[in-house]
């Protein structure tokens, strides 16, 4: 790492101007589009910390990494001291268990990482033209402050594959888990995508589809000003059910939504099931340049195949019109594939400050490497797509 390269640690987006951290976060918005990935933006890690879904006492303290050459800000990361594994969606819980047994101390670990977002991109943001200094400066750093603070590990968490690659060259282990994305092949309508599946899944998805839109009301999309205050507070009650279910506690608090329609409005999709104009369930989506995120669903009615058809099918369809190239579903959820989500790769980054440890657990990591390439391979052969001698309909 070259010696003009300074590395200071942020403890909250506030301290550093949003201009600064998007010229390594999303330069691409630079001709007034869409930023590749929305989750790093200053505005989206800033909304989390003003509405308190991190900060003190969630276990997601920041640590966010910036590093300037002769003053200038070429990379930034989001980087958080954790005090769980919570709300990471890869899960290393048994290697906390096995360096605890030991006598060791888990946590805190550093995090770089989007919190209770399971969505691939870049998590070692670099201005265009330093991308190799500041992947590596910013590597240096945060091994730095786990070492001196006698920190257990540092993990990034879906990042892309040539970080994953150039993380490994320098000495860190690579993991590789899996997640459903529907991929979009230069479709003009819905319809050129059932083309594309087996007859026995076309029928089933038109059948789900007939299903979830008789529900006894109507299903629309809104993005933009179209989203008023009252729909967060219908969503809160969705996602509070939700996330009572899966997680205990809901991760986000009822202050991001607010934080949402003041900022990020423009960068979300909400998908609602109305019955008699009330909000009954709902989808929440972020808009990338060329990815469809979905993020969270929830609903206060049951209905027959309403989940499908707001949190899938019309993610697909909004992806075709807007000319998408891929809609990521999210974390886990073998029911995506005969929905036309195919399993992909995902990657991430540990290193464990004890040798010893971290020899097992590049054991464990290459087992787990096989085992997912075995499984994409057989789920791959069992999705929905048709075989090349059946005839489309």
């Amino acid at each position: 790492m070259s010696s003009d390269i300074e590395i200071s640690v942020l403890g909250s987006l506030a301290d550093i101007e949003a201009s600064e951290w998007d010229a390594c976060a999303c330069p691409e918005t630079i001709d007034g589009g869409r930023p590749i990935d929305p989750f790093t933006t200053h505005r989206f890690l800033r909304a989390l910390e003003t509405s308190r879904s991190v900060g003190v006492g969630t276990g997601w303290q920041a640590r966010h990494l910036v590093a300037r050459d002769k003053g200038e800000v070429i990379a930034v990361a989001p980087l958080y001291a954790k005090g769980h594994s919570q709300g990471e969606y890869i899960f290393d819980h048994n290697w906390a268990h096995a360096w605890e047994r030991a006598g060791g101390r888990y946590y805190p670990k550093l995090q770089f990482a989007v919190p209770f977002t399971p969505a691939t991109g870049r998590r070692f943001l670099t201005k265009p033209g330093h991308e190799a200094q500041g992947f590596e400066a910013l590597i240096h750093g945060a091994l730095h402050l786990a070492i001196e603070n006698k920190l257990s590990s540092v993990h990034a968490t879906f990042c892309t594959e040539d970080e994953a690659e150039h993380g490994a060259k320098m000495g860190l282990l690579r993991r590789t888990t899996q997640q459903f994305h529907w991929v979009n092949s230069d479709y003009p309508d819905f319809e050129a995508f059932l083309a594309e599946l087996s007859s026995r899944k076309r029928k089933t998805i038109r059948k789900e589809r007939h299903v979830a839109q008789g529900f006894g009301g109507k299903i629309v999309a809104l993005t933009g000003d179209e989203i008023e205050p009252e729909h967060w507070d219908a969503f809160w009650r969705f996602y509070q059910d939700t996330g009572s279910r899966k997680w205990g506690t809901p991760y986000l608090t009822r202050a991001f939504f607010d934080a949402a329609q003041e900022t990020l409005r423009d960068d979300i999709l909400l998908i609602l099931a109305l019955r008699e104009d009330r909000p009954i369930a709902g989808a929440l989506n972020f808009i990338g340049r060329e990815t469809l995120y979905g993020r969270y669903w929830g609903e206060i009615e049951y209905h027959k195949c309403l989940h499908f058809e707001a949190c899938y099918y019309q993610a697909i369809e909004y992806a075709i019109l807007n000319g998408m190239k891929r809609v990521e579903a999210g974390a886990q959820g073998e029911h995506k594939l005969a929905r036309g989500y195919l399993p992909v790769d995902t990657y991430s980054l540990p290193w464990m400050a004890d040798e010893g440890f971290s020899n097992a657990v590049a054991e464990y990591l290459e087992a787990e490497r096989r085992a997912v390439e075995d499984d994409i391979e057989v789920l791959t052969s069992y999705g929905p797509f048709r075989k090349i001698t059946e005839e489309p309909r």
